[in-house]
């Protein structure tokens, strides 16, 4: 018998998707349990501690931002793979600023969204290598994967974290955006390169004026040596 990987928690309202998924993730090894709504789907959350949640956006009564908002706000951060319409791109890019670790666009392949929900749990579990513990008015601390500026604890997502600690473990190094999504979201030749712009601007407003990420026009992002 296969040894579970823990339980995704889907917040789907129609029931031919979400059974798809379902199958999908559980051929995987993975428990599964289903809400129709974003209430009954946050209350499950609050209840079963899952692993991920796959949460659509256009849920009945409160819809997916609205959940997404009360679990960060709450200071759950389970990962969140939002599942958005096509026209849905100021939703999805909200979705993202609340604390969604990443999103699909319907239709989608289930096999994409069981490979995203792996990628998000190992983004999750945090990079191989440690990210300097101090660097200017920034603590880094590694194992307990928190952040402190000038000694206040900073609330990041695990992927936030990641992206941090990846420009911190580079000092200098200039990455593309493209170059950033295949190594901290693991997504290879992806073409949505909005996503990491979104992200850096998350990271810089919760660090304000000690965030050491710097962009470099025309190309991309790096992290700046720390000051004295």
């Amino acid at each position: 018998m296969t040894e579970s990987r823990g339980l995704v928690l889907i917040v789907e309202d129609e029931r031919h998707i979400s059974d798809v998924q379902r199958l999908y993730l559980a051929r995987e090894g993975f428990g599964v349990h289903v809400e129709a709504d974003g209430a009954a789907g946050l209350a499950a959350a609050r209840r079963m501690h899952p692993v991920a949640i796959v949460l659509d956006i256009g849920l009945p009564g409160m819809d997916g931002i609205a959940f997404c908002r009360a679990l960060r706000d709450a200071g759950d951060w389970t990962p969140v793979l939002l599942v958005t319409a096509r026209g849905e791109e100021a939703d999805r890019i909200l979705g993202l600023e609340l604390g969604a670790d990443d999103y699909l666009t319907k239709p989608f392949s289930p096999r994409e969204l069981v490979a995203r929900v792996k990628t998000v749990l190992r983004r999750a579990a945090g990079p191989p290598g440690p990210p300097p513990g101090i660097t200017g008015r920034l603590s880094v601390d590694p194992v307990s994967r928190t952040v402190r500026r000038d000694g206040e604890p900073v609330e990041l997502t695990a992927t936030e974290f990641n992206l941090l600690s990846h420009l911190l473990q580079h000092v200098g190094q200039v990455f593309t955006r493209e170059q950033l999504l295949a190594q901290v979201w693991g997504y290879p030749g992806y073409r949505d390169t909005r996503m990491v712009d979104v992200f850096v601007s998350q990271v810089r407003a919760k660090l304000g004026d000690a965030s050491p990420i710097r962009t470099v026009r025309g190309v991309g992002y790096s992290a700046t040596a720390p000051g004295p």
